[in-house]
């Protein structure tokens, strides 16, 4: 029987995320072509996420009781087939297209599990010490999955037509089912260990009663909230700041691009910076500061206008930041949460943090794209600015939170030893 691998399972969620990758950036632009307002754009990104929400902690917990590798499987081949219906939706024309794209993200949410289980996974093959560390691993194919998918999103345009992102993108989630049906074996054995069957607000009540659990996902909302209100809203706000042609696809390409910037940022960062950060500092430490750099790239990037290169030079130092910040709070604080986790409730638990995380997409989304175009009344330069600015001053107290709460602490990183059970396999590469 083959070895459970790091390798394999960075490359199935690599694979998947080019595809999430691919639609991303360019949905909410897309929306507004097709005749959604503010409102509206925000509930069709956040639809993934109310779904997402709803299932990610049933996942999980059935990942715990049959292993991971089924659950991996049929979720790859459910995102396969959002992808399809996404790209029959922007063939169409008018509301039927809204429909149907909904429809689509909808789907995509039901099926979305594969950050859940393979968070699961490195954590039964990894010894506690080193989860951080490897949880950076998942959060680098996370950011390599934004490098390439938006590019290919913006080729799609050019090669297929509007329908092309949901094309390419259902070709890699079908390319990756059949690469995971191929090389991924599983990581996990249910043993005598008993897996509680619980309705889903008795999980996320079990959970939360841990504190530091509770903190942990209170925390990852929070970030997960000010991301995701930044990541619907770039698009929308370089149109209007960097006036781009609407006409000629100009702002749909350059979101693509920007996004596919912090992608690269961000994998650098977690591909090889989070361990050692971590081992210096401590997980805590490395979550306060990545708030922090969150905040300070907030706040000024809707003032940034112009078209000149000084502008564009600005926005890139911005964003530079901005994914740094972002793409260091992921790993150290699931390590966390795998530590202080017994390995049979590895999934389940990390199922409730990500339904945290997909709440805070839900609300996100909705938050920003709403408040874009408001700006205090005789004060025009504000425009665009208050989902910025609030985001930071949540990013802020954040951070002072975590300082507070877990960097005081003498032992924010204890060692539960229900987490290296026996039918953990904790083999590597």
């Amino acid at each position: 029987m083959r070895k459970p691998s790091v390798l394999v399972i960075f490359l199935t969620v690599f694979m998947d995320l080019i595809g999430f990758g691919i639609v991303l950036a360019l949905l909410p632009l897309y929306s507004r072509n097709l005749g959604a307002g503010a409102w509206l754009i925000g509930a069709i990104q956040a639809s993934f996420s109310a779904m997402q929400f709803l299932f990610a902690p049933a996942w999980g917990r059935l990942s715990d009781r049959i292993g991971r590798r089924p659950v991996l499987l049929v979720s790859t081949a459910g995102s396969a087939v959002s992808y399809v219906i996404l790209a029959i939706g922007c063939g169409l024309n008018g509301s039927l297209a809204l429909w149907v794209v909904l429809a689509s993200r909808l789907v995509a949410g039901i099926c979305a599990a594969n950050i859940t289980v393979a968070q699961a996974y490195i954590a039964d093959i990894t010894p506690p010490a080193e989860r951080s560390k490897r949880m950076g691993l998942i959060g680098m194919a996370f950011g390599l999955g934004f490098v390439f998918g938006p590019p290919l999103g913006s080729l799609g345009i050019q090669l297929i037509g509007v329908s092309g992102p949901g094309v390419l993108a259902a070709g890699f989630c079908t390319l990756n089912f059949f690469l995971a049906l191929a090389i991924l074996p599983e990581s996990w054995t249910p043993s005598s260990e008993h897996v509680a069957q619980r309705p889903r607000w008795t999980q996320w009540t079990h959970t939360l009663a841990h504190p530091k659990i509770g903190l942990l996902i209170l925390v990852f909302f929070l970030a997960t909230f000010c991301f995701a209100s930044f990541e619907t809203t770039l698009g929308l706000l370089i149109s209007d700041n960097f006036h781009l042609n609407r006409a000629t696809q100009q702002d749909m390409k350059l979101s693509g691009y920007l996004i596919a910037y912090c992608g690269i940022v961000g994998a650098l960062v977690q591909g090889g910076l989070v361990g050692r950060l971590v081992k210096r500092n401590g997980e805590a430490r490395v979550i306060a500061n990545s708030l922090f750099l969150l905040a300070a790239a907030l706040a000024p990037l809707p003032f940034i206008r112009g078209s000149g290169a000084g502008a564009w030079l600005l926005l890139l130092f911005f964003l530079t930041i901005l994914a740094i910040g972002s793409q260091l709070t992921r790993p150290p604080l699931f390590g966390l949460i795998s530590i202080l986790t017994p390995a049979h409730e590895q999934g389940a638990t990390i199922g409730v943090a990500q339904s945290a995380g997909s709440l805070a997409r839900i609300v996100g989304p909705v938050f920003g794209s709403t408040l874009l175009a408001y700006h205090p009344r005789g004060m025009p330069w504000a425009r665009g600015a208050l989902p910025y600015l609030i985001c930071a001053a949540v990013s802020l107290c954040t951070g002072f939170l975590v300082v507070r709460r877990l960097c005081a602490d003498p032992a924010p990183a204890e060692r539960n030893p229900f987490s290296e059970t026996p039918n953990s396999k904790l083999q590597t590469p």
